[in-house]
This record gives structure tokens, C-alpha cells and sequence, in this order.
């Protein structure tokens, strides 16, 4: 069977000599007789698999020495809870809403202390990113937190908050390694690895040193970041497998030309979709053109029964996943780092069949 072009926004499309070279090592990893997925994490096979992955996560993001990388479980949802356990000492938090995920860690938050929504693009259904340069920034906040990129509604800061000089924590999922990262600017980047990096089951948290230490009472031992730090994000059996394969697809970034080569290659991916949406007819795009992300593409055609012709015919047509989030409908193609720009030209040229004969 040949392979489809795959617009899922995660679990999402990887690299195909990624999943080729796991192939060809599933069954002896380097000369070790087994596979990574049966491999003891205590093993000096597997401790260079991680060591390795982290030390090319820190060349790709040029990440500072006082940062730790963690490698976690439990989905970028389970950081809702962890953010303001390990970082609310004020029991203050302001939150910029974006989009449906920026809600839900509010609303998480607000288990924990007092979280504010100090900003939110709620009123016109996520469309665009509020002005962020001069927000009512709480005088004892511990952090402000954004969703940087918003994957249901393809929105994506462009520019980063003022935050006054409070920390900022990032929800970076659906855009993470996709654009070069001044991570200093940042208290804490966190994102679930699924769509732009790897297999389901990874959360990678990139967390300031002195912010790893005290925790709210009652904060679960897995939950407190200095629980993982203090072991090499190895307190009990990471999830192994999922961290192998995004060290590969590390590898993959580096051998592409790393973080500029690969923006510079979303840039001409996003260009090309949006470029036709800009002059369609039929299909228009659903963002404010300034906050458009690279990474998430939704538009409609403003006719529901046309929508779900088209997912349907576009399937049929390999083209997979365009269908819309349940909460906005439509379509959405997500063209992470892995979707190549055949990819979005096969896309187009479907869109442009599509619209000739549906005028």
C-alpha cells in the first residue's frame, strides 16, 4: 500500500526515514538482539538513547546550561495540574485564553490558587491573538501562561506577551521545533510531542533550573519536575520507546539544516496554502492573516453539506484527517515539519478540482 499524505493534527504525519529506520531496527537495536521496545530503561543501551536525544534537543534549540530538559508522561494536559503546582508560590497565575486548551489550563489553575484571564480571543471564537503588549499583569503573578500556537483554531503568537518581567510558561505542542526559539525568553516550553515530533505517550518540559525545587503541598511525587530532574527524567520507566523515536526525529531536524532550514520550509508550505485560500472563490481561510500559524491551516466553504463533501472526496483521494475540530468544523490541514510540500501541493491542486466543479 502506498502512503497517504496524512493532515491529522496529532497523533500526526513523521518523517518516512524516521519510521523506516525504526523498521529496520524493531527487531535488533544495534547489535543488542532486541528491540528498544523490550529494552531494559536501566540498560547502557537505552541511557545513550536518551542522553543522545536530549544533548541534540539542546544543539537544535541552543538551550541554555540552566535549563533541564524532562522527558514526561500523562499528555500536555497533565502539565495543566503540574505548571501551577510547581511554580505557584504566590498562588497567583495569569492566563491568556486563545483557544480551547489555554482554557482548560485555567481552568486547572484555578484549582490551585487564584488564575486570572488577563487576555482572550474567546469573543470571536479564537480567530486571532489578542494585543498583548501592554496587559494588566498581576504585581505578585508567579507566571504568565500562553498556548503559543493553537492547534484547533490556527492561531499563533507571532510575538511574545509583555509580561512586565514575570516568567512566562508555554504550551508549545502544536509548534514546537518547527521555527528557530530564543528559550531564555521563556520560564518554562513545554508540549506533548505527537504532532510535531514523535508518537503519542512524550511530554518534553524545558524548565529553568531555579524553578525546580519548591512545590505546593500535596503535589505528587511524578508531578514534582525536581522528582524528574533529580533522575534524569528516569524516576520510574519512562515512556521509552516514544523517546527513542523523537530522538531520531532530532537527528532528522539536525541533517535537514536544523531549526532555520525547517522554518524556512514551513514558510513555503504555509505560503502556498494560504496564497489560495487568499484567492478562492470558494474556500477561504478562517484566522486573521497576522495570526495565522504555519503549522494549522482551517477554512470552510461556508456551506456545511460542501464541507463534508470535500473531507469526503479528499480522503478518498489520499487525503487524509482534513475534517475540522468538532468545535469549529470545516476543514483544517496541519502541515507540521514532516508533511512534505508535495504534500500541500497535492492538497491545492485537490482544492482547486474541487472548486471548478462545485461553483
Amino acid at each position: 500500500m502506498s502512503r497517504v499524505y496524512n493532515f491529522s493534527a496529532g497523533p500526526a504525519v513523521l518523517p518516512e526515514e524516521v519510521l523506516i529506520e525504526a523498521a529496520n531496527e524493531m527487531l535488533d537495536y544495534k547489535g543488542t538482539g532486541m528491540s528498544v521496545m523490550e529494552m531494559s530503561h536501566r540498560s547502557a543501551a537505552y541511557q545513550a538513547i536518551i542522553d543522545e536525544a536530549e544533548a541534540d534537543l539542546r544543539e537544535l534549540m541552543h538551550i541554555p546550561e540552566n535549563y533541564k530538559v524532562l522527558f514526561l508522561q500523562g499528555g500536555a494536559s497533565q502539565q495543566f495540574a503540574a505548571v501551577p503546582m510547581n511554580l505557584m508560590k504566590n498562588k497567583v497565575a495569569d492566563y491568556i485564553i486563545t483557544g480551547v486548551w489555554a482554557k482548560k489550563a485555567w481552568q486547572e489553575a484555578k484549582l490551585y490558587g487564584k488564575a486570572n484571564a488577563i487576555a482572550s480571543s474567546e469573543d470571536k471564537t479564537y480567530t486571532y491573538i489578542p494585543d498583548c503588549s501592554d496587559l494588566p499583569i498581576s504585581e505578585d503573578a508567579d507566571y504568565v501562561y500562553i498556548c503559543e500556537n493553537n492547534t484547533i483554531y490556527g492561531t499563533k503568537f507571532k510575538a511574545l506577551p509583555n509580561t512586565k518581567g514575570k516568567d512566562l510558561v508555554a504550551d508549545v505542542s502544536s509548534c514546537f521545533l518547527s521555527e528557530p526559539v530564543d528559550v531564555s525568553k521563556y520560564a518554562v516550553i513545554y508540549g506533548g510531542v505527537q504532532k510535531n515530533i514523535g508518537p503519542a505517550g512524550v511530554v518534553i518540559a524545558i524548565v529553568r533550573e531555579d524553578l525546580i525545587g519548591d512545590c505546593l503541598p500535596g503535589t505528587p511525587t511524578m508531578l514534582k519536575w525536581k522528582t524528574q530532574a533529580d533522575n534524569g527524567s528516569m524516576y520510574n520507566t519512562p515512556p521509552a520507546y516514544g523517546i527513542y523515536i523523537c530522538g531520531k526525529v532530532f537527528k532528522w531536524l539536525k541533517k535537514m539544516g536544523g531549526l532555520e532550514a525547517i522554518a524556512a520550509h514551513n514558510e513555503r508550505k504555509a505560503k502556498l496554502l494560504y496564497d489560495f485560500l487568499d484567492q478562492s472563490e470558494l474556500f477561504h481561510g478562517t484566522v486573521r492573516k497576522e495570526d495565522r500559524s504555519l503549522m494549522n491551516v482551517p477554512f470552510v466553504t461556508g456551506n456545511k453539506e460542501l464541507d463534508a463533501k470535500f473531507v469526503k472526496e479528499a480522503d478518498a483521494a489520499g487525503l487524509k484527517n482534513l475534517k475540522g475540530h468538532r468545535s469549529v468544523g470545516g476543514m483544517r490541514a496541519s502541515i507540521y515539519n514532516a508533511m512534505p510540500y508535495e504534500g500541500v501541493e497535492a492538497l491545492v491542486a485537490f482544492m482547486k478540482k474541487f472548486e471548478e466543479e462545485n461553483k
